[in-house]
């Protein structure tokens, strides 16, 4: 039978009532999808069932009579009778709630927990009227902290175990468990090993009373003073659904919803802590301009829009629209990116363009890959092949997705990466390599060769999913497109191509790259003719800052974008100082706004409506929550108003008109409204490729060499960096893990350097930290750590020991 066919549905009887349910489902769910509640505390539709607290206890008549049984490690049988409601299962779990009151503290009123308590939902509609015990209650110190964004109240704790199974079966990182037995079990971590998941804070979600807390939201708000509005995460590229929860228009909370499409209901850290900047002091609020002095002041709007329109005129009528360019515009709605690419094009007439920091793939090939499949598809996946960055790292929903299917639903994981990643202890197959080495590693795995003949065999075995991208900055990014080459032949292959920036591939769905045009039209065809663009030839990150250095390129407009610290070859720094006009439109004065002569204060995604486009191509909501702080407005605005002060108008009145103009100019988006991705939907629309490839593969012999050299560098991100949000985040701010040169134990031998020693790296002096997992001749360091420099991209790098 194929998946895709539903199975026959069986009858059961609930409560007098005949229910159809799936054969085989858990009598808890079963009730559930078919409108009988019952209740619960450890079950989590989630996680496996484990029958702990027995608050689900219900009657079901069989054989031997009428047995009371746990709902939630039931299944249902064809014939079923089932009583949730009679005297006994009533009485049963009045008893539960009784005993779990027994020692719960009763802190409702200053527990973080109260008015969304389970426990306290539930003690009100099954539980008894009063309790027969009246003895002192245990006491524990609280609140501990186990981690620096969780804090736990062991008193509260009612044993369910949903923090330790997630731990366990859903994230991987086991490090919070049950301590001591009988009457004295309690959770805890373990010695010296705080709770340092990258998703804790999905323990504090799912735990049913108050035992798990968030630093970032304890004795901040209660539940009935939060509005909540449905949004999408726009931290990383996998669209994650989630909830945001403001009061008195402060943001106070990330929540994840259970999404099937997407991320399951799972947040990582970064996304659910991550949105204290949009409360930071430091927020842009008014519009900044270069005095005389060359120092940044405060302006007016007319003065600042009058300034950039003058500049901008001149420069365009002087050189030509060429000698403009824009970098940015994957930090913001799809709306934005639209009229980022409309006004560079109309009213500039420049293709200098980008929302890559020259740290991404071909914008045609993530635009459209052939075979790009959807999340879902890994669900019924054979073999998976992770060939890109360290997902743990940079896209952690994805990472969750992708273990489930290797640790639940059996499927062969390949992982080919430089170094460990945090997958392999999942994987069935894992390739370290040296950087550089990646083709000669791609045509052994085509040609299964050696040690590579027995993951080759699993390739032929479909549904094959591969998940493609730079596994460091100094791969290249052909490698990429070689590995997406090589995985779409396979049998029954869809690829997912990853990259940074929340909303990148939006923006060049968008047509913020130097090659396309909105709706995924390739610059130059014939397939796009919503308005003038210009004919010659445009510029990516790389090209735009080598052409403001060498003086090509006059004046250039970043929005949203930070390239003196987000380009990793370093020499943004340059390139904006050599710049002879520099606008920003940004939430924060960043390295690179600090080169800015003209700066616009912008609006975060909690603070304005829109659409954006994730991995996959589904287009997806976000929505206003809370106003902007001081004059802040929303960059298709902004941009909307340079283009009018410049007489060169765009026209663009509204976020909703220009999605319905994307809607009528862009081939790809035809047909795609807000009536069709608003929060009610939040699955959102996947965009199809419709039609002919952009992008046309080329062989990898012909695009890349394999290089090698004594030591190679490995340069990639982490979770947790010295971006501007995270540096104005308090919960996050100190996580990054630093700078260090990582080495395996040969290679430092070989240097000559002991485990925190320091080395020399183009000039930087760095700590040595032992890694075992790098292949031989690799050298890493983490991208973008506070007070780490720029070494380039170079793959080849010289090292020495410090004396």
């Amino acid at each position: 039978m194929s998946d895709d066919v539903a199975p026959e549905l069986i009858s059961i009887t609930i409560d007098g009532t005949d229910r159809s349910v799936r054969p085989g489902e858990l009598l808890i769910k079963a009730a559930e999808d078919t409108g009988t509640y019952i209740p619960r505390f450890c079950w989590h539709p989630r996680m496996q069932p484990v029958g702990m607290c027995r608050m689900c206890l219900v009657e079901v008549e069989g054989p031997r009579g009428v047995a009371l049984v746990p709902a939630c490690t039931t299944p249902v049988g064809d014939g079923m009778i089932v009583h949730t409601q009679s005297e006994v299962a009533k009485k049963a779990q009045e008893d539960i709630l009784e005993f779990l009151l027994i020692n719960h503290p009763l802190d409702c009123p200053v527990c973080d927990k109260g008015g969304e308590c389970p426990l306290q939902d539930q003690t009100m509609s099954h539980g008894p009227a009063e309790s027969r015990f009246v003895e002192e209650k245990r006491h524990y110190e609280k609140p501990i902290p186990i981690s620096d964004l969780v804090l736990l109240d062991r008193e509260r704790c009612i044993l369910c175990a949903r923090c330790t199974r997630f731990s366990e079966e859903i994230s991987g990182d086991p490090l919070i468990e049950f301590q001591e037995r009988g009457n004295n079990t309690q959770i805890r971590t373990f010695p010296d090993l705080p709770f340092s998941s990258y998703f804790s804070g999905n323990t504090v979600q799912i735990c049913p009373v108050g035992a798990l807390t968030a630093t970032a939201y304890r004795f901040r708000a209660r539940p009935w003073d939060l509005r909540a509005v449905g949004s999408t995460c726009m931290h990383c590229t996998a669209g994650d659904s989630m909830t945001v929860q403001a009061s008195q228009n402060e943001i106070l909370r990330f929540l994840g919803v259970d999404n099937d499409a997407t991320n399951h209901g799972w947040l990582s850290d970064k996304c659910r802590f991550g949105f204290e900047y949009i409360n930071s002091p430091d927020r842009l609020t008014t519009p900044l301009l270069r005095d005389a002095e060359g120092e940044l002041r405060e302006a007016t709007w007319s003065e600042a829009l009058q300034e950039v329109a003058d500049r901008l005129g001149a420069i365009t009528e002087e050189h030509g629209g060429h000698a403009v360019a824009a970098l940015g515009g994957a930090r913001g709605t799809n709306e934005d990116a639209y009229a980022l690419a409309k006004f560079m094009r109309v009213a500039l007439g420049s293709n200098h363009l980008d929302a890559q920091m020259d740290d991404g793939l071909e914008p045609q090939f993530l635009a459209a890959v052939a075979g790009r499949g959807q999340i879902s598809d890994l669900e019924r996946a054979k073999t998976i092949l992770v060939w890109g960055p360290d997902l743990k790292e940079e896209l952690g929903t994805l990472y969750l997705r992708v273990r489930r299917a290797a640790q639940e639903l059996g499927a062969t994981l390949i992982v080919v990466h430089p170094r460990a990643t945090g997958l392999d202890d999942r994987a069935t197959h894992k390739f370290g390599y040296q950087p550089g080495t990646g083709p000669d590693v791609l045509r052994r795995l085509a040609a299964g060769l050696e040690e590579f003949a027995e993951a080759r065999a699993a390739l032929n075995e479909g549904p094959v999913v591969a998940i493609v991208g730079r596994s460091g900055y100094c791969e290249s990014p052909a490698l990429a497109e070689a590995v997406a080459a090589f995985a779409r032949d396979l049998p029954e292959a869809t690829v997912l191509p990853v990259a940074r920036r929340g909303n990148v591939f939006g923006a060049l769905d968008m047509g913020v790259a130097p090659n396309l045009l909105p709706g995924r039209v390739a610059l130059g065809s014939d397939g796009f003719d919503g308005w003038e663009v210009p004919e010659h030839s445009g510029k990516g990150a790389a090209e735009i800052l080598t052409g403001l250095t060498e003086g090509s390129i006059k004046s250039v407009l970043l929005v949203g974008a930070d390239p003196v610290r987000d380009v990793p070859s370093g020499s943004a720094a340059a390139a904006l100082e050599a710049a002879e006009f520099v606008v920003a439109i940004d939430l924060f004065v960043t390295d690179s706004v600090r080169h800015a002569d003209v700066v616009f204060p912008a609006l975060t995604a909690t603070e304005k409506e829109g659409m954006v486009t994730n991995l996959e191509g589904r287009v997806q909501k976000v929505n206003q929550v809370v106003p902007g702080p001081g004059q802040a407005r929303a960059d298709w605005s902004i941009l909307d108003d340079v283009a009018t002060a410049m007489d060169r108008p765009i026209h663009l009145a509204s976020a909703e008109a220009i999605a319905k103009e994307i809607g009528s100019v862009a081939p790809a988006y035809r047909g795609v409204t807000w009536d069709l991705v608003t929060w009610d939907e939040p699955d959102g629309v996947v965009v199809p490729l419709n039609g002919a490839e952009v992008f046309e593969y080329v062989p990898v012999d012909a695009k890349i060499e394999t290089r090698s050299a004594p030591l190679t560098l490995h340069l990639a991100r982490t979770l947790y960096d010295d971006g501007v949000m995270m540096r104005a985040g308090l919960s996050l701010h100190d996580l990054a893990p630093g700078v260090a040169a990582y080495l395996s134990t040969e290679d430092s031998v070989a240097v000559g350097v002991a485990e925190g020693g320091l080395i020399s790296i183009n000039g930087h002096q760095m700590t040595v930290q032992i890694d075992d997992s790098l292949a031989p001749g690799t050298l890493y360091v983490p991208f973008n750590q506070p007070g780490g420099p720029h070494l380039g991209t170079d793959p080849v790098i010289r090292v020495k020991a410090v004396r």
